[in-house]
């Protein structure tokens, strides 16, 4: 309101006196609050930080994938979606490049990619809870199943540096 009103008076040389006030007084208070909306809008999903979840590094759910188990799940992926992640996230195709060499669209592609991350984030947040919940032990060592190569590349290394964004 006070943008409003100090934009009416440091423009009112402006005013066409031929023209109802009202309407110019009025055109000047919505376009103002239309400007202080936009200049907003970024911020309008955003909440304090204090209230985020505190979440460490170590425990997500990709912190026990081994490298060879990832592979293992993207095999699994169906041949569509498997083949657009290995052009996209391992070999490092456009999406558009993807289109021409297996002759669908672009969109497809982007279809495909978007519907195997979440397909493949999906197999890691259950073999995570399996993981959780399936301790074995065998000569007094408990062991997750889902570790195949201990030492190795795991799996958000893996999926960053392949530019998977999930």
């Amino acid at each position: 309101m006070n943008q409003g009103f100090f934009k009416v008076f440091t423009r009112i040389e402006s005013y066409d006196s031929a023209k109802p006030f009202k309407a110019w007084l009025g055109k000047i208070m919505i376009n103002t609050s239309i400007d202080h909306y936009r200049s907003n809008l970024k911020m309008a999903y955003t909440d304090e930080l204090d209230k985020a979840e505190h979440i460490s590094d170590n425990e997500l759910p990709d912190r026990n994938l081994a490298y060879n188990d990832l592979l293992a799940m993207v095999q699994q992926l169906p041949n569509a979606y498997r083949t657009v992640f290995n052009l996209f996230a391992i070999e490092g195709y456009s999406h558009e490049e993807i289109g021409e060499l297996l002759n669908i669209n672009a969109g497809t592609s982007k279809s495909n990619l978007h519907k195997a991350r979440i397909k493949l984030k999906q197999m890691i947040l259950d073999a995570d809870r399996a993981a959780n919940t399936n301790n074995y032990n065998r000569g007094g060592i408990d062991f997750n199943p889902i570790v195949a190569i201990t030492g190795g590349i795991n799996a958000r290394d893996f999926l960053y540096n392949n530019n998977y964004r999930g």
